[in-house]
């Protein structure tokens, strides 16, 4: 069963930049993961401060073996560590 994952990050205008080479990081990353499909990101027009990584994974099981993957986990704590907050995730079947 496909999934898609949500994952929404408060942005500051101040770390920007250093979000998005690590957002790169992270998506080139998930790339030669086994599972891994496509990834979208948007940013909210009427919240500046927002943004939404919209991930389609092949399963759950793909999915959860990249959120346990010791490289992202140490990417995301970084990304995490940025923005002062934790980064939501929210998993749909399709």
């Amino acid at each position: 069963m496909t999934v898609k994952i949500f994952i929404r990050r408060k942005v500051q205008v101040n770390n920007s930049a250093e979000l998005t080479l690590l957002l790169k990081k992270l998506r080139a990353l998930a790339l030669g993961q086994p599972g891994y499909l496509s990834g979208e990101t948007f940013n909210r027009i009427d919240k500046k401060d927002e943004c939404m990584v919209i991930g389609t994974w092949r399963s759950v099981e793909d999915w959860n073996n990249w959120v346990n993957n010791p490289k992202r986990i140490e990417v995301q704590a970084e990304i995490d560590r940025l923005l002062g907050e934790e980064t939501e995730y929210a998993m749909y079947s399709v």
